[in-house]
């Protein structure tokens, strides 16, 4: 198969991609909103913080599997580039031979949830709610 099989799987996967950021972006809304409630019903600090961090990590989880896709999209446009090659919609072998288990795993989420377009909201609202205890406190 051809170029015109990578552009289409390329699109496929580049919807698939663009989904991912769009319930990233839910992941942090409902951050905000579970630290609004939190503070306004003046839930335990360590409660909220570990809540908080929960959503963290689950967005850091779901950008490392955004992270896959980008991985063979880049493949793919190297592919496309070349337009005398092709992998021939090789994705899921690429993700199965790329994935990781165990510790080398949960370090790679804990990698993502590092990156600053995934800390931003989270490290604030952790701040927040640790400022509002300490602010409560006195």
């Amino acid at each position: 198969m051809g170029p015109e099989t990578l552009s289409l799987e390329w699109q496929t996967l580049q919807n698939q991609f663009d989904s991912y950021e769009k319930y990233s972006l839910a992941i942090k809304l409902v951050a905000v909103l579970l630290t609004a409630i939190a503070l306004l019903t003046q839930l335990p600090v360590l409660f909220a913080i570990v809540l908080i961090g929960v959503l963290w990590l689950q967005d850091g989880i779901w950008k490392t599997f955004q992270g896959r896709f980008e991985q063979r999209l880049l493949q793919i446009e190297a592919e496309i580039r070349e337009s005398g090659t092709s992998t021939d919609c090789q994705f899921n072998s690429a993700y199965q031979a790329q994935a990781n288990s165990g510790g080398a795993l949960i370090a790679e989420y804990i990698k993502q949830s590092l990156r600053p377009t995934v800390m931003y909201p989270y490290v604030v609202l952790e701040a927040l709610v640790v400022a509002a205890a300490v602010y409560q406190s006195f």
